[in-house]
């Protein structure tokens, strides 16, 4: 490792054993104490030369070690599952939850049962995520399962394909709902809506690369932004329904709640509920994300369940009267009709007080903040890949003074932008979002095969076995669903995904045919990055 305060080897830039090699000399010179001291009276094994004198101890502190630091709060916590899980769809998408359950409190339901779903799920990665707490969520559960094979199919569709375009997608939509208010009347300039969209990207990117401490901020902030947003909502629907009852101006007869649905002659078709469940879990995904980040997560054995348990509730709590704001407001054929229900709502209530803008610069601000969590999240799961070996080294390389994923997140922020100019990006994450729910599902399947491989390892919270299997069923049902409604898709999705098999085992070539050359490109990078890897304990004083 190289730190710029401290005399250095030769070797410096080839990794951790640089340093350390330094330290062996010394300990081989008479007169010299290498000791480890940390502020805090404990053990550490971090290196920092204070002095090389004769008889001068090498002082070795916890806070220079190379490694990704706990930085991220209780709080940070709460916001990146509240701020992962609220992005656009909440504001533009509950048409498809109301469309296929064709009843307003069916889809109230809807909600509530999907909110349930994912704190199912969210339990059971608190299982997986307090007896392994390296980053990697998904992907480290799957490798210690079932081995590395299905771990790097879960890593390659994920980090090149659904990550990149959740953010790209994402971006998209922060740039269209930030532009808007500029042009109310027309349409934005070309390509306008794509260079805003890179600049977010890269702006954040660039936070995430200098400082973790600043990048939690800007998630609490906007996180906290979104739930004003939804509060906000929430009250203006109060405040319509209150006038709807004592002013005869508001019209509560036509709303959603007072309305039947209209079947057009059609009798009710049960697998359209099914529809409708696939929507709500959409607008709840991102439960997962903070186990991508356990690593950096402060004291996780007590912050990760603590977190799920404030965030999915809160979440599911909002959306459910978030959703019945609507539905006081609107009328059926405008939540059908509607491509953006918020805006529409908004122009019911907002425009009144000549504020109707307000909507979509919430949509912006909550945009905003998904792209921030989904790029500190994703560089993780590169990380992790990088770190076991499954993708290329230069991966698993931090910054030794701001201690972030330098490489990793320029990566992706490369792919997010390259597919701003991709114009079937949409089908692309058709293509593979069913893979979510396989990935999602095999990982909560790993809690049970780990049970029985490895039943001694401390599980600080074990949840009942009711809820894996209850997770697996229903996902089980949900990948059915999802090859019924769209099976070439689907097809689509699963020979995306087995792409990774030829690429896993010609990594593995690549690595053994040709470490000289992989190994020089890998250390010019650190070079050009200044980046070093992460110190592991094996290879510690």
């Amino acid at each position: 490792m190289h730190y710029p305060h401290s005399r250095q080897c030769d070797n410096c830039w080839g990794g951790s054993n640089g340093c350390l090699k330094l330290v062996e000399k010394m300990k081989q010179r008479k007169g010299y104490d290498v000791t480890s001291v940390d502020k805090n009276g404990g053990d550490t094994k971090s290196l920092e030369m204070d002095d090389l004198g004769p008889g001068r101890k090498i002082q070795m502190r916890d806070d220079d070690k190379v490694e990704l630091k706990r930085n991220v709060t209780l709080v940070n916590g709460v916001a990146i599952i509240v701020g992962s899980i609220i992005g656009s769809g909440i504001f533009l998408t509950p048409t498809g939850v109301y469309v296929y359950a064709q009843d307003a409190y069916g889809a109230i339901a809807v909600w509530t049962l999907c909110g349930v779903f994912s704190l199912i799920g969210a339990l059971c990665f608190a299982e997986l995520g307090t007896c392994i707490t390296r980053s990697g969520g998904d992907y480290a559960y799957i490798l210690e399962a079932f081995g590395s094979i299905p771990a790097f199919l879960c890593l390659w569709v994920t980090v090149l394909v659904i990550r990149p375009t959740t953010a790209t997608v994402v971006a998209l939509t922060f740039a269209e709902y930030a532009i808007k208010p500029f042009f109310p009347n027309c349409d934005p300039p070309p390509y306008s809506r794509e260079l805003l969209a890179a600049g977010c990207l890269c702006l954040l990117t660039a936070v995430n690369c200098l400082s973790v401490k600043v990048t939690m901020k800007i998630q609490d902030i906007f996180t906290l932004a979104k739930l004003l947003a939804l509060g906000l909502i929430i009250l203006a629907g109060v405040i319509h329904l209150i006038r709807g009852f004592t002013m005869d101006s508001i019209n509560l007869s036509n709303n959603v709640f007072s309305t039947p649905f209209d079947f057009k002659g059609k009798e009710y078709n049960y697998m359209d509920l099914s529809l409708s469940v696939y929507n709500g879990l959409f607008a709840y995904a991102g439960w997962n994300y903070l186990n991508m980040v356990t690593q950096e997560l402060q004291d996780p054995y007590k912050n990760l369940p603590r977190a799920i348990w404030i965030g999915l509730p809160l979440v599911t709590g909002i959306y459910v009267l978030a959703n019945i704001a609507y539905f006081i407001v609107l009328t059926p054929q405008e939540m059908i009709q509607s491509p953006a229900v918020a805006v529409s709502f908004g122009e019911h209530t907002f425009r009144k007080i000549h504020v109707e803008w307000i909507i979509p610069i919430f949509v912006a601000m909550s945009t905003f903040g998904g792209v921030n969590g989904t790029l500190f999240t994703s560089a993780r799961l590169f990380f992790a890949g990088a770190d076991d070996g499954q993708i290329p080294q230069i991966f698993s390389c931090i910054h030794p003074k701001y201690f972030t994923p330098i490489p990793a997140l320029l990566f992706q922020c490369v792919i997010a932008v390259l597919l701003l100019a991709v114009g079937s990006i949409y089908a692309l994450i058709n293509y593979v979002s069913f893979v979510l729910w396989v990935s999602t599902g095999v990982a909560v399947a790993a809690l049970l095969v780990l049970r029985r491989s490895k039943p001694n390892i401390p599980r600080p919270i074990k949840v009942s076995l009711i809820l894996p299997y209850v997770y697996i069923i229903c996902t089980m049902f949900i990948i059915a669903c999802s090859v019924v409604a769209d099976p070439t898709s689907t097809m689509y999705g699963t020979l995306i995904t087995l792409t990774g098999i030829p690429a896993y085992f010609l990594l593995q070539w690549g690595s053994k045919v040709t470490p000289t050359g992989a190994k020089q490109f890998t250390v010019f990078l650190q070079k050009f990055m200044n980046v070093v890897p992460q110190e592991k304990e094996e290879t510690l004083l």
